[in-house]
């Protein structure tokens, strides 16, 4: 099997995910323009339209990047991505995700990152993320779908200076063979 980091759609039960492209950037902004949704991020600035462009350029970069969409009314609510694929450790990240503030409490994060680990899992043994270590919402999101802290790193995400992150990892339950 081919692994491809931007797969043509994943389908949740609340939300569904298409490959990132540039002409999304308008109405990824306005999901992410809300200060609220920074708030406990390293970067809590990336509601300024110059500072979420380095995060879009970085996104489109990657070439792992998926728009999350509500399933029911086809309405952008967010972002995420698969980044950092390790053949040899069966590993990979998924990351830089972020949930528009009317999708927060709803399991609209879960159900994303079910189906990014169920996609996943085809490919790789380990899913690591990268937390902000101030970002007290996502560490608690982490652990909701089990994921298990196992160190504190510096990381400087694409365009921006380093911060401690908390690294966080899921195992697939029956490793690739």
């Amino acid at each position: 099997m081919s692994i491809s980091l931007q797969p043509a759609r994943l389908e949740g039960k609340k939300v569904y995910t298409v490959p990132l492209l540039p002409a999304h950037f308008e109405s990824l902004y306005a999901v992410a323009s809300d200060p609220l949704v920074w708030a406990q991020h390293p970067n809590p600035n990336r509601c300024q339209r110059s500072v979420f462009q380095t995060y879009f350029e970085g996104a489109i970069e990657s070439q792992g990047a998926l728009l999350v969409l509500d399933k029911q009314t086809h309405l952008v609510v967010g972002c995420s991505r698969f980044y950092a694929y390790n053949l040899e450790q069966k590993s990979i990240l998924i990351g830089y995700t972020f949930i528009g503030r009317t999708y927060w409490g709803q399991g609209y994060n879960a159900d994303l990152k079910q189906l990014m680990l169920d996609y996943i899992f085809q490919y790789v043994d380990i899913v690591y993320f990268h937390v902000g270590a101030e970002n007290i919402r996502s560490q608690k999101a982490m652990e909701k779908i089990g994921a298990v802290k196992i160190d504190e790193i510096q990381i400087a995400y694409y365009g921006e200076v380093e911060k401690t992150n908390f690294v966080y990892q899921i195992q697939r339950p029956n490793p690739v063979s």
